[in-house]
């Protein structure tokens, strides 16, 4: 759709305006380069979240001097723009922390918690059947649907910065979802869902060329916590607007990843470690990946060199993603096989990371020298 590519062509000009102006604004590049989650070796800016939310707004504003305001275009871009008018209590959460380095995870989680309920009250997006026992009995409430939603929105946008550690690697798990979410909508005739979701994922390509492989622009909490929030909230909508044909589970096993990814971490830190559930460490599955499989760079300092095993470390959690999403797509309306599969993430996800931390990764995950 015209939108779509709209959305992405505007994304792609302003990511290149952001990386012509970092040049000359020291505070537009992320400088910090020895934390645990680090693996750049030269200041980057890191508000690549910009230009997604511009070239989102870019595609809803085209459709709104295209199409007629009646009918279906109408709900579209309604619902579009006040969609895109919540999330910016995340993004600017996100996008001040990306430029000043001083808002907590604490504060941008409850910005994010603030968008959740922004459109929970204006779009009714709530979260009212889960297909699980007692948690179907919370959401029957209002108060208890309200907790539970924000919760979920809050978590999903953490778990999509959690996974922000490598080239191309959150952006493109996230378009692997939102298009998980539009083939779904598009199978229920919700063309609403399918529309905005089309949107995010022409808006994030737009992002994905400057960042995967080269890694001249990153993402930023700004625009992992506004994709985590987008996509959250297309979820919601699309079960809330088809309820009985579409499963809950099918949304939880399309980011099943990055949401285990993120309770796994907290577990670990938490219960194995004694720390902080929100401390930073370099234990991620993506981190461990980096570290232990891809070797062949472990000698090199050639900023070429490293660039590139940060790349290919991406394409691997692309893969594990993968494996979520596409029983997710084949059973979308089938609650007991999507628990199945989430069952068996879950199984391979713990072998695969344990596995790996003690040095016994599976042959297929070891890539040569290029």
């Amino acid at each position: 759709m015209i939108q779509a590519l709209i959305a992405f062509a505007v994304s792609v000009v302003v990511n290149l305006l952001v990386l012509r102006i970092a040049k000359h604004n020291v505070h537009a590049l992320d400088h910090d380069l020895s934390g645990p989650q680090k693996f750049h070796r030269k200041p980057v800016p890191r508000i690549g979240g910009l230009g997604i939310l511009l070239g989102v707004a870019a595609g809803l504003l085209a459709l709104e001097l295209a199409a007629p305001p009646t009918g279906e275009a109408r709900d579209i871009k309604h619902v579009g723009w006040l969609l895109l008018a919540c999330g910016l209590p995340a993004f600017c959460a996100g996008i001040i922390e990306d430029l000043t380095k001083k808002v907590s995870p604490g504060k941008r989680l409850l910005a994010t918690a603030l968008s959740g309920l922004l459109a929970a009250w204006v779009l009714g997006a709530l979260i009212r059947h889960t297909a699980t026992p007692g948690l179907d009995a919370l959401v029957a409430t209002t108060v208890g649907a309200y907790a539970f939603t924000l919760l979920v929105v809050a978590g999903t946008a953490n778990s999509v910065n959690i996974i922000d550690g490598f080239n191309g690697l959150a952006s493109m798990c996230v378009v692997i979802m939102m298009s998980a979410v539009a083939y779904v909508a598009y199978q229920v005739n919700d063309n609403v869902v399918m529309t905005l979701a089309l949107l995010g994922v022409g808006a994030i390509l737009g992002f994905f060329i400057w960042n995967f492989p080269a890694g001249l622009i990153f993402l930023g909490d700004g625009g992992a916590y506004f994709l985590g929030f987008w996509f959250a909230e297309l979820a919601i909508l699309l079960l809330m607007r088809n309820p009985g044909e579409v499963s809950p589970l099918f949304p939880l096993l399309v980011c099943i990843y990055p949401v285990f990814e993120t309770v796994f971490s907290a577990y670990r830190r938490r219960v194995l470690r004694g720390q902080s559930a929100g401390s930073p460490d370099g234990m991620h599955l993506h981190s461990l990946i980096y570290r232990r499989v891809m070797r062949w760079a472990l000698e090199e300092e050639d900023v070429r060199a490293l660039t590139h095993r940060n790349s290919m470390t991406s394409p691997v959690l692309w893969l594990l993603c993968t494996l979520s999403v596409v029983p997710a797509v084949l059973f979308w309306n089938q609650t007991a096989l999507l628990a199945g599969f989430l069952v068996l993430f879950v199984v391979t996800y713990w072998v695969l990371y344990w596995s790996i931390v003690r040095f016994r990764s599976p042959a297929w995950l070891h890539i040569g020298r290029p």
